[in-house]
């Protein structure tokens, strides 16, 4: 997939500019090289923190790169989108002191970059084992356990219903972390570990490409299917135009345009990452006037605190603690969204209604859960999700599931820890399973 070089997503500067060599170099000179060190403790993909920015300052820049590389394939992007502030470097031992902490994803970034800019490949495909695993979902997930399992010699089939692999990695993360077309370059740098065929455009489970031809296909499956479509609220005035899920708006503004002409006021629906996220990209398209309306408190939110203090700074608002009931129009245009204060066990204040302008709405109230390969699998589930082990198994011993299907809904780097440790586990199930 080629995406035009003049979607909305490409005005926006990078929030954490990188490294320069004598920045890098600097920086990882301050690392005090913990034994046992709690960065790599709360790193998901437990990658050798104090080893690769040990190499960065002895200059071993190659062997920094695949150290983190070897751990977390997906390393480049993870180095930008992963919420650092709260795992690796909101564990720095220099916190504790007082002193600002090591900035492991900026040093991450430096090393991948490298890697990338260099056309270092680290690692090839294993002898052929004469075993094939069909990959259903090609996000964060489904990649890592592909780059695993050919490290490991078997056959894999990567199966997408989009035209393009990366899932919310190429078109869900925020434009100012990483764009998609920095995906797409790491999704070509996963797949040049060589023979792994992609069949894109294909929905698992109709008729074209039924569960059964899979299971019968394969000698084992990984699950990586993620989360459904937007759940919408089915309020009244949800028809008019202009009234949108937060997943579809973000991937429109990411892999195409969005008309924000006569937008003079946004409103986004929502508390969580998301819908700090899209906040922050209207602010960013040059919306007037942002806000974020949550029915919980501002200390409540599900959203990383540090993401919506930048969305404050950048001059978005929030309105807290108010419940839409409708939203307000003329003909199918949109202009209001009606809401209704709520108490603190978010119950409606009665007699409260109010009525604010909005020229744009986006609903950021999470997503579907997608059960079709529940049923077709017979798959057991747990909360909406399918039930996995620590190493991704389900309750049918052929089939695995990580991201956010198995997880509902976590970080990139869980996704990816998940498909790389699915993998191992598939790889013992198809040296130990007698012909099936």
């Amino acid at each position: 997939m080629t995406l035009p070089s003049d979607r909305s997503e490409a005005g926006f500067e990078d929030f954490k500019p990188p490294y320069t060599p004598d920045q890098a170099r600097v920086e990882a000179n301050r690392c005090l090289f913990c034994f046992d060190a709690p960065c790599v403790q709360a790193c998901p993909t437990s990658i050798d923190i104090p080893g690769f920015i040990r190499k960065i300052a002895t200059d071993n820049l190659r062997g920094s790169a695949r150290t983190i590389l070897d751990s977390n394939v997906l390393g480049m992007s993870c180095a930008r989108v992963c919420p650092v502030e709260v795992l690796c470097v909101g564990d720095c031992v220099y916190n504790e002191m007082g002193v600002p902490p090591i900035q492991i994803g900026k040093l991450q970034r430096y090393a991948t970059d490298l890697a990338f800019d260099e056309g270092w490949q680290f690692f090839e495909a294993g002898a052929p084992t004469g075993r094939s695993v069909g990959i259903v979902g090609g996000g964060p997930a489904g990649l890592a356990a592909a780059h695993r399992l050919r490290r490991f010699g078997h056959a894999v089939t990567i199966y997408d219903q989009r035209p393009v692999l990366g899932g919310l990695n190429t078109t869900g993360v925020a434009p100012y972390k990483m764009k998609a077309d920095r995906s797409l370059e790491e999704i070509a740098y996963v797949l040049a570990i060589g023979e792994i065929e992609t069949r894109l455009g294909v929905e698992v489970g109709s008729e074209i490409l039924p569960w059964e031809d899979l299971v019968a296909a394969h000698d084992a499956l990984f699950v990586a299917i993620g989360l459904g479509p937007d759940t919408l609220l089915d309020l009244p005035g949800a028809h008019l135009e202009r009234v949108i899920g937060a997943v579809e708006w973000i991937e429109q503004m990411k892999t195409g345009k969005v008309d924000l002409a006569d937008v003079e006021t946004a409103v986004v629906l929502g508390g969580g990452n998301t819908a700090i996220d899209v906040v922050r990209e209207l602010v960013g398209l040059g919306v007037p006037n942002v806000e974020m309306v949550y029915r919980g408190t501002e200390a409540g939110m599900s959203g990383y605190a540090h993401e919506w203090r930048a969305a404050r700074e950048a001059g978005a608002r929030g309105r807290w603690q108010l419940a839409p009931v409708g939203f307000e129009g003329a003909g199918t245009d949109l202009t209001g969204v009606r809401l209704v204060r709520v108490d603190a066990h978010k119950q409606p204040v009665p007699g409260s209604e109010l009525v604010i302008d909005a020229d744009l709405v986006v609903m950021a109230e999470g997503q579907s859960k997608l059960d079709q390969a529940v049923q077709a699998l017979h798959l057991r589930t747990d909360r909406g999700r399918i039930a996995v082990d620590a190493r991704g198994a389900t309750s049918q011993p052929f089939v695995f599931a990580g991201g956010d299907a198995a997880n509902g809904g976590k970080e990139v780097v869980n996704a990816v820890a998940e498909g790389r440790d699915a993998a191992v586990a598939i790889h013992e199930y198809l040296t130990t399973m007698e012909g099936r």
